[in-house]
C-alpha cells in the first residue's frame, strides 16, 4: 500500500465537499459552525486540538482527515517532535492499525511542512 499524496488528497475532498455544501447547505454549515467552535482555542490552544484531532483520524484510519489535521498543523507551527507525540499515543490507544495510519500521518505532516516551508 502506497501513503497517499495528501496535498491532492485534500484538493480533492475540499472539491467533494463544496459540491456537499451546494447540495445540503444546512448539515454543512452546522458541520462547520461545530468544527470552528471545536477548534478555537479555549482552555486548550489550537495547535493542541489539532493535535488531539490528528490521533483521533489517524484511530478512525481516515485518511482525508489525516490530510487536514497535518495540514493545520503544519500552520500552526507544530513541529515533527510534537506530531509524532501525539502519534504515540494514537499508536497506545489504537494498536497496531493506528500505528499504520501513523506511518501515514507523518509522511503527511513532512509533506505540508516542506510545501510551507515550515520547521520540521
Amino acid at each position: 500500500m502506497s501513503t497517499p499524496n495528501y496535498q491532492q488528497l485534500t484538493q480533492s475532498v475540499s472539491k467533494n465537499l463544496a459540491t456537499l455544501r451546494a447540495d445540503i447547505p444546512d448539515v454543512m454549515k452546522g458541520f462547520s459552525e461545530m468544527a470552528r467552535a471545536a477548534t478555537q482555542a479555549g482552555a486548550l490552544d489550537k495547535k493542541t486540538k489539532e493535535l488531539i484531532a490528528l490521533a483521533l483520524g489517524v484511530a478512525a484510519h481516515c485518511d482525508a482527515c489525516i490530510g487536514f489535521h497535518t495540514q493545520a498543523l503544519a500552520k500552526l507551527g507544530a513541529t515533527k517532535g510534537e506530531v509524532e507525540e501525539a502519534l504515540g499515543m494514537a499508536v497506545y490507544m489504537g494498536g497496531g492499525p493506528s500505528l499504520m495510519y501513523s506511518a501515514n500521518a507523518i509522511a503527511a505532516f513532512t509533506e505540508f511542512a516542506e510545501a510551507g516551508a515550515v520547521k520540521v
